[in-house]
């Protein structure tokens, strides 16, 4: 602040310090630090607290993603037939005591968007048993999970961690106790890498144009500016108890929003030096918007759909809407469901398939219809080979079935 100027030269005078020579304008300067860049911490935990609890962009992305991918609706099948009822299905429709199918579903895809990891823990009856689901599916937090290696490299166990207690899975067994999914991540070896690191730099930006518009608004919405003093000698120092009373003056009746647009009182000797916006300071809004965009770009999710301005990338918004489900959720989900099958699979020793049935898309109604009728004029395919074009098991008795 200005004041600190001033501060520094009641300070010399008092203390008797040689009179150096000095710019004439030096009293009117705003002194700023070239200051580092500072980023918030990249760890499960602070990109969570930054990310999704204090970004309105990343929270959206993150939930959008998360609901639509639990709302598909899933299909179990085999070889033969596709089944109404099943064990595996009840289990996912009702998984523990205390969350719905929708409820769990969106905790698993949450945790694997936030942190790049997702671990489901199977709750068996007892001593496992042969072709025995477990009784209930629970996600664990993924920054309360570490990998224990073995001496080979892979992991031989998880270790869950809440304050200074610690449980053990251990992943020997015919099934391990925890499914471990996770997404690509080219230099970890045990961990996933989460879009919300991708993001990370652009949340950063965000919230802070965001903090920047806070204080903008806290402030008048006006920048700040400068006392100049004008001593009747001539002289720019301030007496240390005139600086002190103008310092508390000014902080008690003139700062924060409740003060907006209130007269200063100045006494003589005193000028109020107003400082305008710059180009650059004026440009944060567009800097905050492209940032939000850069959020969006890395969840996958369309601009147009989280109403950030300026993008035009899709025709309409049932496009961008099509185009969500088809490069997003259908390939997370697709994901995912077939990491859980094949783990609840062989508990039971069955072959069997858990997918996202497409027919039953809103978004998708419209490309799926297309692609019925186009099937079903291809007169050069067999009923088998249309079924399974279409993703249907074969019918029973037909040689795709022995």
């Amino acid at each position: 602040m200005a004041f600190d100027f001033l501060r520094r030269r009641a300070e010399m005078a008092a203390s008797g310090a040689a009179e150096r020579k000095a710019s004439a304008a030096g009293p009117v300067l705003a002194w700023h630090g070239v200051g580092r860049v500072a980023w918030s911490p990249r760890d499960t935990a602070s990109l969570t607290r930054t990310g999704y609890l204090g970004n309105p962009v990343a929270h959206r992305s993150v939930k959008m993603i998360a609901e639509a991918a639990a709302a598909l609706p899933l299909v179990l099948q085999d070889r033969r037939r596709r089944f109404d009822t099943h064990p595996i299905l009840a289990l996912i429709s009702r998984p523990n005591a205390g969350q719905g199918r929708a409820e769990f579903l969106e905790a698993l895809y949450a945790q694997l968007l936030l942190s790049g990891n997702a671990y489901l823990e199977a709750v068996m009856r007892g001593e496992p048993a042969p072709a025995e689901l477990p009784l209930e599916l629970h996600v664990l937090r993924s920054d309360r999970m570490r990998v224990v290696p073995g001496t080979d490299g892979w992991p031989v166990a998880y270790d869950y961690e809440v304050g200074a207690k610690k449980h053990r899975f251990d992943l020997a067994g015919p099934v391990p106790a925890v499914c471990h999914i996770r997404n690509f991540h080219p230099q970890d070896d045990h961990y996933g890498f989460s879009p919300l690191q991708a993001a990370a730099m652009a949340v950063d930006v965000h919230n802070s144009a965001s903090r920047w518009s806070k204080s903008l608004l806290d402030n008048a919405a006006r920048p700040s500016g400068a006392l100049v003093w004008h001593g009747g000698d001539g002289q720019g120092g301030m007496a240390e108890d005139q600086f002190r009373r103008l310092s508390e003056e000014i902080e008690a009746n003139y700062r924060g929003a409740r003060n907006a647009g209130r007269p200063m009182v100045l006494e003589g000797g005193l000028d109020w030096k107003p400082m305008g916006f710059s180009p650059s300071d004026m440009e944060f809004q567009q800097t905050k918007e492209a940032a939000a965009r850069e959020i969006a770009l890395a969840f996958g999710v369309p601009p147009m759909l989280l109403g950030i301005p300026g993008d035009a990338t899709y025709a309409n918004y049932q496009e961008a809407n099509r185009a969500f489900y088809r490069l997003t959720v259908l390939p997370l989900a697709g994901r995912v469901v077939a990491a859980l099958s094949d783990w609840l699979a062989r508990f039971v020793g069955e072959l069997v398939e858990l997918r996202p049935d497409l027919d039953q898309v809103p978004a998708l109604a419209e490309e799926r219809e297309v692609q019925w009728a186009r099937v079903a004029r291809a007169e050069f395919l067999t009923e088998a080979e249309k079924r399974a074009l279409l993703g249907l098991p074969a019918r029973p008795g037909t040689v795709a079935d022995e």
